[in-house]
């Protein structure tokens, strides 16, 4: 498969079940990057995404790919249905993106932090750096009873890599520099 410059590296070794976390956020080009990264090395996760994508014909293409829809604004039990999938499978990866949004956002969601850890299942850390061409699994991370502190410390993590979003600018931890 050509990878047009892009290396894939993978950091860790292989896992059945986990959730990753990929970060920064900032372009439509990280599902198709994300997407080539983990098909690369054989791992086919499903991932979160807009449920205002999955219009017709582009939501059967979503489906097939592992979209799983979220439904924004209204009040569902994503973090429980996501669960109850790793409950019921031998082999099971979601890819998610903390941001939520491809907008500078320093609030990020704890839905992926909840799942982890209800379901029992390890964080993996990802990220991408369009400047260098690299998509990254890179960290395997074990969820805590302190979903704050996880946080915190995944954060402090995506400071201390060297990430970088297609658009930089878009792209915050929320955490303070020291």
């Amino acid at each position: 498969m050509k990878n047009h410059g892009w290396k894939f590296v993978v950091n860790i070794p292989p896992v059945n079940k986990c959730v990753i976390c990929v970060a920064p956020h900032t372009s439509n080009w990280d599902f198709i990057m994300g997407e080539l990264a983990s098909r690369s090395v054989g791992m086919k996760a499903k991932f979160l995404m807009k449920d205002t994508w999955f219009f017709f014909p582009l939501k059967y293409l979503l489906y097939a790919l592992g979209g799983i829809p979220v439904a924004r604004g209204h009040r569902t039990n994503v973090t429980g249905g996501v669960v109850d999938s790793f409950n019921r499978r031998d082999n099971l990866v979601v890819a998610v993106t903390p941001e939520g949004t491809r907008s500078l956002n320093p609030h990020w969601h704890k839905g992926f932090l909840y799942m982890a850890r209800e379901a029992k299942v390890p964080i993996v850390l990802g990220y991408f750096n369009y400047e260098k061409k690299i998509v990254c699994l890179d960290k395997i991370f074990e969820p805590s009873d302190n979903v704050d502190a996880d946080m915190i410390a995944i954060k402090q993590y995506y400071d201390s890599v060297d990430c970088k979003g297609k658009f930089p600018e878009k792209f915050t931890t929320g955490l303070e520099k020291q």
